[in-house]
C-alpha cells in the first residue's frame, strides 16, 4: 500500500499548476488513512486482493484530492464542484471517456492526474469478476457522495439550505434517520469498498449483496462520519464550518443517536455473512476516532467511554490499541 501511495505522490509531483499540485501532495499527506483504513476491505478479496487494493488506493486518493479542490482552493463554485466530481461515475464505469473536470475551476493543469487516477480504478475494476452486480449500487452511493460534496462546499449563506432541503427530501427514504445523519452516511467511501468486495466474489447472490448494502448504508457508513465530525466539533465551531452533530438538540440527544447507530451497525454486521470482519470495521471506527488527541482536547472522554461501552469491550480494546499506534507514528 504504501508503494501504491508513493507512486500517486510521484505522479502528483508532475502537476504543472502550483495550486492543483499542492492541493494533490497535501491530500496524500494529510488523509492518507483514509487510504489506510480503505485497505481493509482488500484483505479477504483473494486473488483479487491486489486489484482492488489499487482502486480503493486510487478512489480514495481521487475523492480527497476533490475535497481539497473544493475546500481550500478559495472556489465556491457548485457547477466547478459538480463537474469534478463527474470524475467518480467516470472512475465507476469502465469503458467511459474521461472528460474536462476542471472545465468550470479556476486551475486546471493538472497534467492527467485526475485522469490517471480514473483509469487506474477503470483497469482494475474490469479484472473483478462480478462487477457488473454491484456497479448501480456504486453508482448510486458515488452520486450521494458528489451530491453531498457539491452542497456542502457551497457559499456558506446558501450551502444549509441546500443541504437540508437535498437530504431531507432523501432520507424519507430511511425511515427514523433524520436528515444530517443521511447526509453523514452520503460522505462515507466504505459501502463502496464494501460492494466492491463482493465484487471479487467468483459466484454472489443478491441477498449478499443487500445485506451489505443495507449494513453500511446508513448505519456503518452514518457511524463513520458521524464519529468523525464529533471529533471536529470544536476546530468547526472556532472556524464556522458545518458540522452534522450541530444539529441535535442537545449532546444528550447527540449521544442517543450515536449509541442508536453503534447499535444498528453492529446488528447488521452480524447478520452479514463474514460477521467478524464487519463488526471489526465497526471496532475500528470507535477505536480510531475515540482514540483521536481532541476527544481529551474537548472534554469527551466521558462521551468516549459512553460510546465505548455501548460497543463493547472490543472497542475499548481496539482504543487502546490505536492509542498506542498514535504515540509512535
Amino acid at each position: 500500500m504504501q508503494r501504491l501511495l508513493a507512486e500517486w505522490k510521484a505522479e502528483a509531483k508532475l502537476c504543472p499548476d502550483p495550486v492543483l499540485r499542492q492541493m494533490a501532495l497535501a491530500s496524500l499527506e494529510h488523509k492518507a488513512f483514509h487510504c489506510q483504513g480503505g485497505a481493509v476491505f482488500a484483505s479477504l478479496s483473494a486473488p483479487y486482493q491486489k486489484n482492488l487494493l489499487r482502486i480503493i488506493i486510487a478512489y480514495q486518493t481521487l475523492c480527497d484530492y476533490l475535497d481539497n479542490l473544493c475546500d481550500r482552493a478559495g472556489s465556491t463554485d457548485g457547477q466547478a464542484f459538480r463537474h469534478l466530481h463527474n470524475s467518480l461515475l467516470s472512475a465507476l464505469t469502465p469503458g467511459t471517456a474521461c472528460e474536462d473536470y476542471y472545465l468550470y475551476y479556476p486551475y486546471k493543469e493538472d497534467g492527467g492526474y485526475i485522469r490517471k487516477l480514473v483509469a487506474e480504478c477503470q483497469t482494475q475494476i474490469e479484472t473483478l469478476p462480478n462487477y457488473w452486480k454491484v456497479q448501480q449500487r456504486l453508482w448510486k452511493l458515488a452520486n450521494w457522495y458528489s451530491e453531498l460534496q457539491v452542497r456542502k462546499h457551497l457559499d456558506p449563506q446558501i450551502r444549509e439550505n441546500e443541504l437540508i432541503s437535498w437530504a431531507s427530501q432523501q432520507a424519507v427514504r430511511y425511515p427514523g434517520v433524520r436528515w444530517q445523519e443521511f447526509a453523514a452516511a452520503t460522505g462515507s467511501t466504505l459501502g463502496i469498498f464494501a460492494l466492491l468486495g463482493l465484487a471479487c466474489r467468483e459466484e454472489l447472490d443478491d441477498a449478499s449483496m443487500h445485506r451489505t448494502w443495507q449494513a453500511y448504508f446508513p448505519w456503518i457508513s452514518g457511524l463513520h462520519i458521524l464519529l468523525d465530525y464529533l471529533i471536529d466539533r470544536e476546530e468547526d465551531r472556532q472556524g464556522g464550518d458545518l458540522n452534522f452533530t450541530f444539529y441535535y438538540r442537545d449532546q444528550s440527544d447527540m449521544i442517543e443517536r450515536l449509541k442508536f447507530f453503534i447499535c444498528q451497525s453492529h446488528d447488521s454486521a452480524a447478520s452479514m455473512s463474514n460477521p467478524a470482519f464487519h463488526t471489526t470495521v465497526v471496532e475500528g471506527l470507535l477505536g480510531l476516532y475515540l482514540s483521536d488527541a481532541k476527544v481529551e482536547a474537548q472534554g469527551y472522554e466521558q462521551l468516549a467511554q459512553t460510546l465505548l461501552n455501548c460497543s463493547g469491550q472490543r472497542a475499548a480494546g481496539t482504543r487502546r490499541i490505536c492509542r498506542m499506534v498514535r504515540k509512535v507514528l
